[in-house]
């Protein structure tokens, strides 16, 4: 098998390239920047530019399976044009590479896999999230998720098998929200947002790219959520990235309207919460590597802190 990977340098991308190589399939991988191309056994790049229209049809060649994770980070102010870029990064690199898929009759492509988000579903602090939720957040980040998903589905008119990863806080200490969250407990002042009842649904980026993977070696369809089994709530996410680095945590929560007039609107994303379930994924074979948070922050700042669920390899689901 050989797939096209965009965003296969980012976070997220440069664990699923590793993971593909891992198990000898072939990547090919789309990238903005040049300098970034490189030729080698099994990994090879190509260029393009999104905005103007622009991509290297050779990109398609071999390839049974694109994997899509193009899009601009939303942890950036909200600013009126910056919210259009974010929209636009996930609307126009889909947009180019159907009409490349149109362009090329002849290609051997046979489904798409596309990141999407858990900022879809609507915040709430006692529900449930499912991929059957209809809902939609009455927010920016729901207005984009609704935009990017109804792009991915318009491949389904190609004749592609589609599948949609809605991606929860990833977390990893090599980028993503965890060393921006880690970085105020490092400097002694670390403490929860609001409440800190908010639920956070995380995932460790290798079960991520693992999904992916998953879902592509599998063929599987549909919409399935990228989230680990336990999502915490902020609260308590802050209080074990405080034992994972064997730091204290002695101030109080921060208000929200000091965030908000830190971070303008981009603040909602603190405060937002989603418990979000990843039982059709297990259903369909997965097993999380990381399925708790002390588990998952200890492989990734590599020490030894004692995790009670660590003692039982069953992995728990949250139930309404």
């Amino acid at each position: 098998m050989k797939v096209l990977i965009t965003g296969a340098t980012g976070l997220v991308g440069s664990e699923l390239v590793s993971q593909c190589h891992e198990k000898g399939y072939a990547v090919n991988y789309l990238t903005t920047r040049k300098n970034k191309i490189v030729s080698e056994d099994k990994y090879q790049g190509f260029f393009w530019n999104p905005t103007a229209g622009e991509i290297d049809a050779k990109c398609l060649d071999g390839v049974s399976v694109i994997i899509n994770l193009a899009g601009a980070s939303i942890s950036k102010r909200w600013t009126p044009s910056y919210r259009k870029e974010i929209i636009d990064s996930r609307v126009n690199t889909l947009e180019l590479l159907r009409n490349t898929l149109l362009n090329n009759e002849n290609h051997s492509v046979k489904s798409l896999i596309s990141a999407s988000a858990i900022g879809i579903y609507p915040n709430s602090l006692s529900n449930l999230y499912t991929e059957n939720e209809d809902s939609v957040d009455d927010s920016f980040l729901g207005e984009v998720v609704s935009v990017w998903e109804k792009k991915i589905n318009e491949f389904k008119s190609l004749g592609l098998t589609v599948a949609k990863v809605r991606i929860g806080l990833v977390m990893s200490k090599d980028g993503g929200a965890l060393p921006e969250m880690a970085k105020p407990v490092k400097n002694y002042i670390g403490a929860a947002f609001g409440s800190g009842e908010q639920w956070q649904s995380w995932i460790h980026v290798t079960d991520l790219a693992a999904i992916f993977f998953h879902i592509a070696m599998y063929k599987l369809k549909g919409t399935y959520n990228g989230v680990g089994p336990n999502p915490v709530t902020n609260s308590k996410l802050v209080k074990e990235i405080a034992k994972a680095l064997d730091q204290p945590l002695f101030l109080p929560n921060i208000p929200k309207f000091i965030m908000y007039t830190v971070l303008g609107k981009m603040a909602y994303i603190l405060f937002a919460s989603q418990r979000v379930s990843s039982k059709k994924i297990e259903e369909e074979g997965f097993i999380f590597q990381y399925a708790n948070i002390c588990q998952a922050l200890g492989a990734i700042y590599d020490n030894n802190a004692e995790c009670l669920e660590s003692k039982t390899n069953v992995t728990k689901q949250f139930v309404n």
